[in-house]
């Protein structure tokens, strides 16, 4: 099922997109993971991401969002993405989960030619329970997430703990 929010946005509502699960993770930590792509069947591979990571013993979904087709930004010539958000239980500490992440971008072919470039398939850190962080090798919450619809309209559909009134109380003070 699709629903056009506007003539640049639209939502796709598919098997697992959006998700919730009905079991309890007894992993420690939250975390937000946004995906996005938009080289080959970019919906396809969310959901054959979603069955790697329900196999994963470092990672549990709590729940996921519909999918959110919308234009690129940054490097403007290229396709429209495919963006969604992943909630995770983890026993993962970020800088840990984040290579983590990177591995399973690369294990979905993954290449990073330049900043904004075309991709399988992008797997972003947005939050991390409550941690604020500034590294070099990650920035928690992620830069500019407010700002991108790719990640606040997935957002505005969650049911979690994380969702709309966590992110409003705790980040947009």
């Amino acid at each position: 099922m699709r629903k056009k929010l506007d003539s640049r946005n639209t939502l796709f509502y598919q098997k697992n997109y959006p998700y919730l699960s009905k079991l309890a993770s007894t992993k420690p930590y939250q975390a937000t993971l946004g995906i996005g792509g938009n080289i080959g069947d970019v919906r396809r591979r969310f959901n054959h991401l979603f069955y790697f990571l329900q196999k994963s013993s470092v990672v549990d979904i709590i729940e996921t969002a519909p999918i959110l087709k919308n234009p690129p930004f940054g490097y403007l010539e290229q396709e429209y993405f495919y963006n969604s958000l992943i909630i995770v239980k983890t026993c993962l500490r970020p800088k840990v989960l984040l290579r983590y992440i990177l591995h399973v971008e690369k294990k979905f072919g993954r290449k990073r030619s330049f900043t904004d470039a075309p991709r399988t398939l992008d797997i972003d850190m947005i939050f991390y329970e409550d941690e604020v962080m500034n590294t070099t090798e990650l920035t928690l919450p992620h830069h500019a997430w407010s700002e991108r619809a790719s990640v606040t309209v997935p957002l505005s559909k969650l049911n979690t703990k994380i969702s709309k009134e966590y992110v409003l109380n705790k980040f947009m003070e």
